[in-house]
């Protein structure tokens, strides 16, 4: 907890980027039939009855110092997924930078193995190299900045019957595009002196 709370509280360093990795899955869900659009005076109605139309995954990378987020919309979340998720944050985000320090939950694609699940050991290791995890602990995975701003994406954009990838891809974009050219950020206050007062019942007791 520790860890990840004295990185938040680093000054910005545009060389050593402090970037937030998350995912979630979102069932998608059709219509029976074809709502009534809302009216003056009238809200949207729909019918209850509704269609399952499979699920899709989102994964969500935000660099709150930065002001930015990148959501990208996968049919499946599986080791190979995360590691080319890595790889484009690697080579196409982040070409220039020393190191990025990566902050995620401890799921088990959250790691290096799933490089070299995804790519030949050699490029597997050239990837590895720009990644530096930093991992919440377990049931701290509210630590992850990430998790907000999944939580901003589930109240403002996905709240509705979404049918489809495809459509699913449009609204995100859509999405993405108006937050980052907002800025919007968190405002992360949260320390581990705080931490150690809060939390005490976490630390372990030491008598002399």
């Amino acid at each position: 907890m520790e860890d990840v709370l004295d990185l938040y509280a680093e000054p910005y360093d545009p060389k050593r980027p402090k970037v937030c990795f998350d995912e979630k899955s979102k069932q998608l869900i059709g219509e029976i039939r074809t709502p009534i659009p809302a009216v003056p005076g009238q809200v949207e109605r729909y019918d209850s009855e509704y269609k399952r139309q499979g699920t899709a995954n989102i994964f969500l990378f935000c660099e709150p110092q930065a002001c930015w987020r990148h959501i990208e919309v996968t049919e499946r979340r599986t080791m190979i997924d995360c590691a080319q998720q890595m790889k484009w944050l690697v080579d196409e985000r982040y070409p220039g930078v020393d190191v990025i320090r990566l902050v995620s939950d401890q799921l088990n694609t959250h790691r290096i193995a799933s490089l070299y699940e995804a790519f030949p050991p050699e490029e597997a290791r050239r990837i590895a190299r720009k990644l530096e995890f930093h991992h919440t602990p377990k049931h701290g995975s509210w630590l992850n900045l990430a998790e907000i701003e999944l939580s901003v994406l589930e109240e403002q954009c996905l709240d509705r019957r979404i049918p489809n990838i495809k459509t699913l891809k449009q609204e995100i974009r859509a999405y993405e595009d108006r937050r980052n050219s907002d800025k919007a950020t968190t405002d992360w206050r949260f320390t581990a002196p705080d931490a150690r007062k809060k939390l005490q019942r976490l630390y372990p007791s030491i008598s002399i």
